[in-house]
């Protein structure tokens, strides 16, 4: 992520002006999407030299109008927001962002209103946004950006992440990244490659060839390293790979295969499985120095672990009690609890980023569901349902999980696809999330704009 928080660094944050009054205008994020905010997001607009310079940059005619639809669709995607049909906006897009006449927002029913202007400066872009409360006529939200022009996306995932801020009261997960395994080809002999991007789908970028199955990629929390698992020569083993530059790199010297690999929360060691004769246990790798610590040590297969956000605790899926389950344990080992105890198999557990909720799997009677437990293994709740889906992974902001989802092609269960599907921690808004092929095993970055 250097490369991300290089091209944060070119975007310069030029003025801030935040209403502290309590407005009417707020967001219940804990209900799902029953009563969505209506809210209007006017075209940014811009001057025709502006517009002359950043079609014959970016190759796009209305770069502003183009911003203002990553905003739209990102406030649409999470549920909460119900932004409005252009073609009822009774005031132009220039006058509603020096002044707007709010009884004509409030006529079609917006509650909120997204007003803004792009400006081509010293070949740079400059944008600035206001957010204004239409019920209690006043701005709530200003802020400008000033940065290279092909960074125009970002700007309207950041917009979009402190709009839902402001008026949720939590932080956005739209200036996001997803890392996945793309697939093609037939169900026997998939091509398995890394892909990664942007969190609605756009800027995939391919970081392996396809030559060797890839499988559970997963992002350092601090930088712009990922590790996954790698068949190479038909050895499955953890890697570690630079997205920067491309180079990669096997995790350790063990005699035998190691998977399942997921950072700790400071992004210093990988936690993972190391298999042998049979038997799995969990392992920690000092990134640093290398060291190599033993964390469990049972007879069974010890697998799937998960840090607490704190560092302190591990989750981890196990059958030590003659069936999978999810288990906790402190971070050296000790303590194990068990905290599954429903009818049916629990797998891939997942720490929620917010630390009090653990995201599984669950296999039971022939269908697999994607739910959520608090820490000690209570208040399991059930999200999802299918024929096959697993392998959750949280949104920085811990209300929206990602996961992926097997269908049969047609009625006779002949042929299958494999998508990314997203699903609120309420239980709604479960929405397909665009690719460009087959995919499976996502995993959520942290937010880049931090």
């Amino acid at each position: 992520m250097k490369q991300f928080k290089l091209i944060l660094n070119a975007i310069f944050i030029l003025f801030i002006s935040i209403s502290k009054s309590y407005s009417l205008v707020e967001v219940d994020i804990t209900r799902g999407n029953l009563n969505p905010l209506p809210i209007a997001v006017s075209p940014l607009f811009q001057d025709n030299n502006s517009n002359i310079f950043f079609e014959k940059e970016l190759e796009i005619k209305d770069i502003g109008s183009e911003i203002s639809k990553v905003i739209e669709n990102n406030l649409k995607q999470s549920g909460l927001f119900n932004p409005l049909s252009k073609d009822a906006f009774l005031q132009k897009p220039d006058i509603a962002h020096l002044k707007p006449r709010f009884e004509d927002w409030a006529l079609i029913k917006s509650q909120a209103l997204i007003t803004g202007k792009v400006t081509a400066i010293n070949e740079k872009l400059k944008v600035e946004f206001r957010l204004w409360d239409v019920l209690a006529g006043r701005e709530m939200l200003a802020l400008a950006f000033t940065t290279v022009p092909s960074n125009w996306r970002r700007v309207g995932h950041i917009i979009t992440d402190k709009v839902y801020q402001r008026l949720t009261g939590e932080k956005g997960y739209f200036d996001t990244r997803i890392i996945y395994v793309s697939e093609e080809g037939p169900k026997t002999q998939r091509i398995k490659k890394l892909a990664i991007m942007d969190q609605d789908g756009f800027n995939t970028k391919y970081l392996t060839l396809g030559n060797e199955l890839v499988l559970t990629p997963r992002f350092n929390p601090t930088n712009q390293m990922v590790t996954y698992l790698s068949y190479f020569r038909n050895l499955p083993r953890v890697y570690l790979l630079d997205i920067e530059t491309g180079i990669q790199e096997v995790v350790g010297d063990f005699p035998g295969m190691t998977f399942a690999p997921r950072f700790s929360p400071d992004g210093k060691k990988i936690i993972m499985s190391f298999a042998k004769d049979g038997n799995s246990d969990i392992y920690t790798m000092d990134i640093e120095n290398r060291i190599v610590e033993r964390i469990t040590n049972h007879p069974s297969i010890d697998t799937s672990p998960s840090y607490s956000p704190d560092g302190k605790f591990i989750t981890f899926n196990s059958d030590r009690s003659g069936y999978q389950q999810i288990y906790v344990m402190k971070s050296d080992g000790s303590n194990v609890k068990r905290i599954s105890f429903g009818k049916g198999l629990y797998g891939t557990p997942v720490w929620s980023p917010r630390g009090d909720l653990i995201a599984f799997t669950k296999l039971h009677k022939g269908k697999f569901y994607i739910g959520v437990m608090r820490v000690d293994g209570k208040g399991e709740r059930l999200l999802t349902e299918n024929y096959y889906q697993e392998a959750p992974s949280w949104a920085p902001n811990g209300r929206v999980l990602i996961f992926y989802r097997e269908t049969k092609s047609n009625d006779k269960g002949e042929g299958f696809t494999a998508k990314l599907w997203s699903i609120d921690l309420t239980g709604y808004n479960e929405r397909m999330v665009s690719t460009e092929t087959d995919a499976s095993d996502p995993s959520w970055s942290s937010l880049l704009s931090n």
